[in-house]
């Protein structure tokens, strides 16, 4: 069983919320694209274009749980 991530939207008052994905612009700054990001369920919400630095941090923390380092052969 996989852990889900979650991005973080902030309100109008400033109060953080759970949203609805994340924006292709934090994909990008973690080198994802939308189509490894559906392989791995990684919610996206296209219509956004904002840019969380919080969120950026937990798609790199979450990648580094996912990805497993690649086996080398001697």
């Amino acid at each position: 069983m996989r852990m889900r991530v979650y991005a973080v939207v902030f309100k109008k008052n400033g109060k953080p919320r759970k949203g609805r994905g994340f924006s292709r612009e934090e994909l990008r700054r973690v080198a994802l694209d939308y189509a490894k990001a559906s392989r791995l369920r990684i919610p996206v919400d296209l219509r956004r274009k904002t840019l969380h630095e919080e969120n950026v941090e937990r798609l790199k923390e979450y990648l580094e749980t996912v990805e497993k380092p690649k086996r080398t052969t001697e």
